[in-house]
């Protein structure tokens, strides 16, 4: 479970600075095309999101268990 979350979290963060570097190249498609905040800067957001969340989950695995 460890991996997995290391592996999605990393390719999500990818996922983002690459819609974050597509968003600063493309900056002049934010005026005149509306649908490009959902392609670029939309998606990048999301996939950070989804690497914060995978992170998160991966951190909270690795905590000692606690007995109640």
């Amino acid at each position: 479970m460890k991996a997995y979350l290391f592996t999605t979290g990393g390719l999500f963060a990818v996922l983002a600075l690459a819609h974050l570097g597509r968003t600063i190249a493309e900056s002049s498609r934010l005026t005149t095309d509306p649908g490009f905040i959902i392609e670029g800067p939309g998606i990048g957001v999301l996939a950070a999101a989804i690497a914060v969340w995978a992170w998160r989950l991966l951190r909270s695995a690795n905590a000692p268990a606690t007995n109640v």
